[in-house]
């Protein structure tokens, strides 16, 4: 049973992580109620958490639930005791304290920036959470930690994702860093970063050559007629003459008179 409900742990995690980008540590907000459970049950948190979740955990709470318990008395305050023990994230309701239900699901807002997961027994708590995609839920039942499965709009963000009608919020995250990055951020209509001033250039040889002048075209002159003979006649040679001889042609040649007579 316990090998099934690492494994079931382990799938519920990965589907968060590649999902809406968790990342060790986790932090794990918890209350009074899961504390209480957890001391009925004799369930070391700080020991068995990071066991289960197979990973880094920041244990973490807020000033309201410490104030909770401080007003419901001495029978929690073994549990106060235990949760005075995590870290303190600020909240918004410093000067006003609210129930422990109201603070955490203000912690949340309405897509879970920070990456929580909520440590709780509290009906109410769980209903709220289920409303909000991406936050997974811890509770304890039969002496055991359990990580509930995704809640069905966690299930519905992740198909609209698919389909493409949603950005993920790994894809926001990496869009709004790359935004910061190049300065081109903006809030309420306006930029965050200076715009960038751009670097002086030396221009470019190339365009500063002078053009040449192209030449008039016109008509070819006609060739002369002793132009166009040269062309046409060729030298020939006779077998054995020196190249330096001229030509002789055999018509021009006189017989010796002796032979005649």
């Amino acid at each position: 049973m316990k090998i099934k409900r690492q494994k079931q742990a382990k799938k519920t995690l990965s589907f968060y992580k590649y999902n809406f980008n968790f990342r060790e540590p986790h932090q794990i907000l918890i209350d009074g109620t899961f504390c209480q459970a957890a001391l009925k049950n004799k369930i070391q948190i700080k020991e068995q958490m990071p066991k289960y979740l197979m990973g880094e955990v920041q244990l973490c709470t807020t000033n309201c639930a410490l104030k909770e318990l401080d007003t419901l008395g001495k029978e929690l305050y073994g549990a106060k005791i235990i949760l005075q023990r995590y870290q303190v994230r600020k909240c918004q309701h410093f000067k006003n304290p609210v129930p422990a239900s109201q603070c955490l699901l203000s912690m949340l807002e309405d897509t879970n920036p920070h990456h929580y997961f909520v440590a709780t027994q509290d009906f109410k708590l769980t209903t709220g959470l289920k409303k909000i995609p991406g936050v997974p839920l811890l509770y304890i039942i039969l002496n055991t930690m359990v990580l509930e499965k995704p809640s069905q709009s966690s299930l519905d963000q992740v198909q609209a994702v698919h389909l493409g009608e949603l950005i993920s919020p790994a894809e926001q995250q990496r869009l709004c860093s790359m935004k910061e990055d190049q300065g081109i951020a903006q809030k309420g209509g306006e930029r965050r970063g200076k715009k960038r001033k751009r670097k002086q250039h030396n221009p470019n040889p190339l365009s500063c050559l002078k053009k040449k002048k192209k030449k008039k075209s016109g008509p070819t002159p006609p060739l002369k007629k002793t132009e166009q003979a040269h062309k046409r006649t060729r030298s020939r040679h006779k077998k054995g003459a020196t190249p330096g001889e001229d030509h002789v042609s055999t018509s021009s040649v006189q017989k010796p008179s002796n032979l005649l007579e």
